[in-house]
């Protein structure tokens, strides 16, 4: 099974192994690690490493990168919508049937005034529509109505501190309800149960019992949701 060596003088000890968006096996290890310790780990992962290559397949190939531009296809709640540009138009993006207007100026800089003015679209959309799903679920949970903040975090889909504030990535709202609803339920059980444990799954399990489909679902698509 071919493989890329990752060597780094700040890894001390540990040795990772990894399959990338297109299938490629990572192997990142210390500067000094035995070369034919890597391949002795790597066959006694094959089985593992086999099983994450077909699950990158089938998801296909990565999205293309967006260029921000008209007729452009965005995602909201599950939904289809196509991108115009206005220029030289003023104020807010504008959701007009199945279009989204979204105001720029002429220039170079336009993608980026595009992004911008749809972050600040989807942010809007988010904290109008995130609270009001964790109100309608933290009554089945059994708790009461938490401090919800939208953040852009770059890796999470949400978070619960130790204060029992949670944390709602604003991408989310691009996903169809079902899956904005999973994510509410995973951090709303951390009002029950701190980490990831026996408990805190049978807890959303109790609460949502597919929520495991709903996992693989956003695990899939979850990737065309960051931009």
């Amino acid at each position: 099974m071919p493989y890329t060596i990752r060597r780094s003088v700040r890894r001390r000890k540990t040795v990772t192994v990894s399959v990338d968006s297109e299938g490629g096996v990572l192997v990142a290890a210390p500067t000094d690690f035995p070369t034919a310790e890597l391949d002795a780990m790597v066959r006694r992962k094959a089985a593992w490493i086999e099983k994450q290559i077909r699950r990158v397949k089938a998801q296909g190939p990565a999205p293309t990168p967006r260029e921000f531009v008209s007729g452009e296809s965005v995602l909201y709640l599950g939904r289809h919508y196509r991108l115009k540009v206005c220029t030289h138009s003023d104020g807010p993006a504008k959701l007009r049937g199945r279009w989204l207007q979204v105001p720029a100026g002429a220039g170079e800089s336009q993608p980026d005034q595009v992004r911008a003015a749809l972050v600040a679209w989807f942010r809007l959309r988010a904290e109008e529509r995130l609270p009001e799903r964790v109100d309608a679920w933290r009554r089945k949970v059994g708790v009461p109505m938490p401090r919800v903040l939208v953040a852009n975090q770059r890796r999470r889909w949400g978070s619960c501190d130790g204060r029992g504030t949670i944390r709602l990535n604003w991408r989310i709202v691009q996903a169809p309800m079902r899956l904005v609803d999973y994510v509410v339920v995973h951090e709303l059980a951390h009002l029950l149960h701190r980490g990831h444990g026996h408990d805190y799954w049978q807890a959303v399990r109790r609460i949502m019992p597919d929520y495991d489909q709903r996992h693989r679902d956003l695990k899939e698509l979850g990737g065309r949701f960051f931009w």
